[in-house]
Parts: structure tokens; sequence; C-alpha cells
């Protein structure tokens, strides 16, 4: 979410967390009104909180290269991901990978195969493999 879309929400937010309770309050209230409206208040700033704070986790798990399926790049390097791949098939010489391919272990980042599929080497010097490849 960008920056001005989070501060129009927490605008927003605290605008019906602080109205309501002060209808609340109008005309002189009563114990049980001052005792709701402090508790719908708390609760509102509570909760109002608890949203900011997971949407800073969020964002710093993905500034941190937490793995992710898109791919995206992070401070340490792209995550690659393979899952589900299809087979893979490599004749005479040729390179059969159905995971992450990483010729030399170029690059930095991390690099995850789940559930790849069958890779099949036929011939002189071909290579199948399934998975992280870092040859």
């Amino acid at each position: 979410m960008s920056r001005g879309r989070t501060v129009t929400v927490i605008v927003v937010a605290v605008a019906g967390i602080l109205s309501t309770p002060v209808f609340w309050l109008m005309d002189g209230p009563d114990a049980g009104q001052l005792v709701g409206a402090s508790v719908q208040g708390a609760s509102g700033i509570a909760a109002l909180v608890w949203a900011v704070l997971e949407q800073r986790s969020a964002t710093a798990a993905s500034a941190s290269g937490s793995p992710s399926a898109s791919g995206a790049a992070s401070a340490s390097g792209p995550v690659d991901t393979a899952v589900r791949t299809g087979a893979a098939e490599a004749g005479d010489g040729g390179v059969a990978s159905s995971g992450v391919r990483r010729p030399g272990g170029s690059g930095g980042g991390s690099s995850r195969a789940d559930r790849t599929g069958n890779a099949k080497a036929t011939g002189r010097g071909s290579k199948a493999v399934t998975g992280v490849d870092h040859s």
C-alpha cells in the first residue's frame, strides 16, 4: 500500500474511532455510557495499532528477502522459486532442468524448488537436473 493511501486509511480510522464514542458522550452521559465509550475507543485504537504494526512487519519481511513466489529481488539478491514444474528433456550435450538453474552458483539470494517435474537426459554429454542446479 502506498504511503499516501496508508495515511488516508489511518486518518479515516481515527475519525471513526473518535466519532462514535463522542456521540455516546453527548447530552450528559451516565456511567454506562462513559464506560462504553472508553471501551469502544480503546478497542478501536488497539485495532488500529495492530493493523499498522502488521503492515510494517509484512513490509519488513518482504524487504529482508523472505521467499516469495513472485521471484522479486531483495536486498541480498533474487529469490528464485520453481514449484510444480513440468518435465524437461535434453538430447546430446544438452541440459534438462525442471527446477532452478544458476550456472556456476551465480548471483546472490536464494533458490527453492518444490515438487518439480521429471528431467531426462539422453545422449553423450547431456545432463538432467530436478531441483536447484548450481553447476
